[in-house]
């Protein structure tokens, strides 16, 4: 398990780690234990939106406008 000490909301050293709140994301080898500074912050992190991966819609539409772009050129 891999631990993260620093607060991803506030970027903040998380010092007083048997009283900070913490999340554990993955399985195996690949496990990440994040600690926060509060329980506001890990509420935060919990409700932050992400993408989905490289697999997902709008993350195609995305590459699919940049190729488009004249600024950009073509990528396909």
């Amino acid at each position: 398990m891999i631990t993260f000490t620093r607060d991803p909301i506030t970027l903040n050293d998380v010092t007083n780690l048997a009283d900070a709140p913490f999340v554990i994301e993955g399985q195996g080898a690949g496990m990440l234990k994040i600690y926060f500074e509060s329980e506001a912050n890990k509420q935060e992190y919990l409700e932050t939106e992400v993408h989905g991966g490289v697999q997902s819609a709008g993350l195609k539409q995305i590459f699919d406008d940049m190729a488009d772009n004249p600024n950009t050129g073509s990528i396909n």
